[in-house]
């Protein structure tokens, strides 16, 4: 693997003071320098990358999607409903997902995150209808295929409609099967050593669509393995109700009472939380993903966000599902969570910084890695690159302000692990006929 010199870029971004006005030397998978102005690489190099028209940030990182959802984009039977009668729309489309459609909506997805500056990409998979039990596997391949890092969740529903849960019973798995697949993927896939490409967490979809004793099951599998674990929670208030008819408590009592409120656990959502709650939470260092623009397209709520911060959570951003969003555009979901939170707490509060910390070390702390999400010496070498080069910067007088201000939309170049991911705005794949196949099969499934 070559030595770079990733040189005089630009502007870079970064959290903590540091000079890199001559660039970031990377070597094999790492961060091995960072130069101030006019300063020369310790050692000679194989490749100087020219970055003076270049605003460098660290690889930006989703905390929660759920790829599949590519297929059913703006669908005119689900849209302008809340979660639960979306939900009950879609469920009857994705029963009839089969594992080609997944390959083909996984690589989507992933090319989609990728192209936005996205380099950890995360997916919340929970949809097993009959034939598709090998779900996970496929995800894994499509991401490998494009060069992405990842964190994959091994969901699970087993509560259906006939035992009064909401999904229907041709999605549901039974809790046997999910607990021995969910030990055959930890053993077969999850790397838990520092600059892992692939690594995997247990994720019971919902409290409404689970049983407690897996909810309970999973978290001594995840403690058994030393993985993570992650769900949907107080996403909706209808959530909370079904949870205080259901089990007698609100979400986060019903969470401790499942072993869950503890470090290594992150949520999806997050909204409707007591300041109680917001305490108990942070002690247990809970992570949260916090998805804007999928909370305000299903009209849900906001999350807490600072609250949960200052009470010890950590916080990083997702896209959600495209069912929800209608896109997978990391970039553009760091401003959808400036402005959205600008709303609840003003604008010096939340700033450029405050998204962009979520979006990379916030996001990298909710996913319990230490190797990513910030451009410092000993970190992984995954950095997503901008050319302000479009009508929509010209005029701009900060660079970084300028990526999410302004609305950047596609990396010029992404590298992932010192690899050259995206060069020049291209993906190493032939990203119409992914796009042709995609839509035939998304025509087909409806």
């Amino acid at each position: 693997m070559a030595r770079i010199w990733i040189k005089e870029p630009l502007a870079v971004y970064q959290d903590v003071v540091a000079d890199c006005r001559g660039g970031i030397v990377v070597e094999q998978s790492k961060i091995v320098e960072l130069l101030g102005l006019n300063e020369q690489p310790s050692f000679p190099v194989d490749e100087v990358f020219d970055a003076r028209n270049l605003v460098v940030i660290p690889g930006l990182i989703n905390t929660h999607h759920h790829f599949y959802q590519t297929l059913t984009r703006c669908l005119p039977e689900a849209m302008n409903k809340p979660l639960f009668p979306w939900l009950k729309v879609l469920y009857r489309v994705w029963e009839r997902l089969t594992p080609e459609l997944l390959e083909v909506s996984s690589e989507l997805a992933a090319a989609e995150l990728m192209l936005s500056g996205c380099t950890t990409i995360c997916d919340h998979h929970y949809v097993f209808p009959k034939g598709l039990e090998q779900a996970i596997d496929i995800q894994i391949a499509a991401v490998q295929h494009l060069g992405a890092r990842a964190t994959l969740t091994r969901g699970s529903m087993s509560l259906g409609e006939s035992q009064g849960g909401l999904p229907p019973d041709s999605v549901i798995q039974t809790e046997a099967d999910i607990i021995a697949d969910s030990e055959r993927l930890l053993k077969s896939y999850h790397d838990p050593k520092e600059g892992s490409m692939i690594q995997l967490a247990l994720a019971p979809c919902s409290p409404f669509s689970v049983s407690e004793q897996l909810m309970k099951d999973t978290a001594e599998l995840a403690r058994q393995y030393q993985v993570s674990l992650h769900t949907h929670l107080a996403e909706t208030v209808d959530e909370n109700h079904f949870c205080v008819q259901k089990y007698g408590m609100r979400p986060t009592d019903y969470l401790e009472h499942c072993g869950w409120l503890r470090k290594g656990t992150w949520l999806a959502h997050g909204i409707h939380f007591t300041d109680e709650e917001i305490y108990r939470l942070g002690q247990a260092e809970v992570g949260i993903a916090h998805c804007p623009t999928s909370n305000m397209l299903l009209a849900s709520g906001t999350c807490p966000t600072l609250e949960l911060e200052q009470a010890g959570c950590h916080i990083g951003l997702g896209v959600d599902g495209s069912a929800s969003n209608d896109c997978s555009n990391m970039m553009q979901e760091v401003r959808q969570s400036l402005l959205q939170q600008r709303l609840k707490y003003g604008t010096e509060k939340i700033t450029q910084h405050t998204v962009l910390n979520w979006a990379t070390r916030g996001s990298a702390k909710v996913l319990g890695r230490s190797d990513i999400g910030a451009i410092e010496v000993g970190k992984q070498a995954d950095l997503a690159m901008f050319v302000l080069d479009e009508l929509r910067f010209s005029g701009a007088a900060d660079p970084i302000a300028a990526l999410v201000l302004c609305g950047a939309q596609k990396v010029s170049h992404l590298m992932v692990a010192g690899q050259w991911a995206v060069e020049d705005g291209l993906l190493h794949i032939d990203l119409e006929a992914l796009r042709l196949h995609h839509t035939e099969l998304a025509r087909r499934l409806l």
